[in-house]
């Protein structure tokens, strides 16, 4: 049985956004059971955990001899080695790992930025005018993404797990409610949260946050 680490105490206050839900929802979806590792900030930092993942992050996933780093590396190790998340087709297979590849590459890093900068620095005298700059930025990549969806249900035809990435990077964006903006992409986000390997993984990363407040 693989085994997955997280934060003990998840700085997302058990709204399904910490990156472990990546991997909770690729292993619900393809049905295998797993372990999961709870890990504190300090921990984070220790030799033991920077044997596993050298930046001293979370998730992690260990499986027999094989110990793998970076959620998409592990989410699509998942999908190659269970049925469910990649297509049979080998160019339908190609195109949703490139999704997988842009919703980190292309989608995501916007999306944190302007994230972090509403976190950390709405105090600095220049977030009123860098905040407008990042939002247009996230703007151009959700028209963009809202164009190719049209009025499909996922990415590429069949749910893939260029879709459980996809949905995970977009609900970063729920303090910013940006999304509202755009409702070919709120309701694609919809579709995979109300998927029941959604709903299990999501219970199982809120129970854990739960626990830890009390």
């Amino acid at each position: 049985m693989p085994t997955i680490t997280a934060f003990a105490n998840s700085p997302d206050r058990g709204r399904g956004q910490a990156r472990d839900m990546r991997l909770r929802w690729a292993l619900e979806e393809v049905g295998q059971p797993y372990d999961v590792r709870l890990l504190s900030f300090d921990q984070m930092k220790q030799p033991d955990h920077l044997a596993l993942h050298p930046f001293g992050q979370i998730p992690t996933y260990e499986d027999g001899d094989l110990a793998l780093f970076e959620t998409g590396a592990i989410v699509l190790h998942i999908a190659e080695h269970h049925d469910g998340l990649l297509p049979k087709d080998t160019n339908a297979r190609s195109r949703a790992i490139a999704w997988m590849f842009a919703a980190l590459n292309t989608m995501e890093p916007p999306i944190v930025e302007l994230g972090m900068a509403m976190l950390l620095e709405h105090d600095e005298s220049w977030y009123e005018k860098r905040l407008p700059i990042l939002r247009n930025r996230v703007g151009i990549r959700l028209g963009e993404l809202s164009r190719h969806l049209g009025g499909g249900d996922w990415l590429d035809g069949a749910f893939s797990a260029g879709d459980v990435l996809m949905v995970t990077v977009l609900r970063r964006l729920m303090t910013s409610r940006m999304l509202e903006d755009y409702p070919t992409l709120a309701s694609y986000v919809a579709r995979g949260e109300a998927r029941p390997a959604f709903r299990r993984a999501f219970e199982a990363q809120l129970a854990v946050f739960t626990a830890a407040t009390g």
